[in-house]
């Protein structure tokens, strides 16, 4: 449910990814379609469960295998998308980290990403992560080692 325009930006909750406050279990009614829909993806995927069309409530064994990383790959789900999914699950118990550790300056993530880039270690869900990050941010500035490092990204894709 999105929240109102009226309220200043620093009483909206913390952003998904962001420095986050403790979140109190609060179980929400029931998931959007957008949501549903993505986690019913999701459950042929990781449990091989077939949800049945219509409303529907992941099962616990889904939530438990769910990853932040993963969610961030899927088809449809947005930052908002993965927010509610996230608001969700911890509503009911289970917590789904985020992928890149909450908090810290953008430099300091940057330069983590570019240290896993040159271990062979990155991850395109580390990549869309701190892209939204940077975004949410509002920062302009991405790292010429980074750049690199998608256009190397990129080009091996497409050729």
């Amino acid at each position: 449910m999105p929240e109102p325009r009226s309220r200043s930006a620093g009483q909206r909750g913390p952003a998904f990814g962001s420095v986050q406050a403790k979140r109190t279990p609060v179980p929400m009614q029931r998931l959007s379609v957008r949501a549903q829909n993505v986690l019913k993806e999701l459950a042929v995927e990781l449990t091989g469960e077939q949800p049945p069309k219509g409303t529907w409530s992941p099962s616990r064994e889904l939530l438990l295998a769910l990853t932040a990383e993963r969610l961030a790959t899927t088809r449809n789900c947005g930052p908002h998308t993965m927010r509610e999914i996230v608001d969700w699950a911890q509503g009911c118990g289970v917590t789904i980290k985020p992928v890149i550790p909450p908090g810290g300056s953008l430099s300091q993530m940057w330069g983590e990403l570019i240290t896993n880039a040159s271990e062979g270690a990155l991850t395109s869900a580390e990549i869309v992560s701190a892209l939204q990050r940077s975004i949410r941010r509002k920062s302009v500035r991405i790292p010429i080692a980074f750049q690199v490092i998608l256009v190397k990204i990129l080009l091996s894709n497409f050729e």
